[in-house]
């Protein structure tokens, strides 16, 4: 796992949809699941939207916390 997709989750924002603006890790876990029924974009979103589905899926937000900007 490359470590700058951690980082990804914690920074960078959904460019469009529904949660257009809000961090990839804040997005709920229902849209997620959307996607992984529908299927994830191709390229760097759907890579990080899929590893936050794993991650909601598996409870590991946590490993999250360390990196969020208060």
């Amino acid at each position: 796992m490359n470590p700058q997709i951690l980082k990804d989750l914690v920074s960078i924002a959904m460019p469009y949809g529904k949660y257009k603006g809000r961090l990839i890790c804040e997005l709920p876990e229902y849209y997620l699941v959307w996607y992984e029924n529908k299927g994830f974009p191709a390229g760097k979103i759907g890579i990080l939207l899929a590893t936050m589905y794993e991650i909601k899926l598996n409870g590991l937000e946590y490993l999250l916390k360390p990196m969020r900007k208060s």
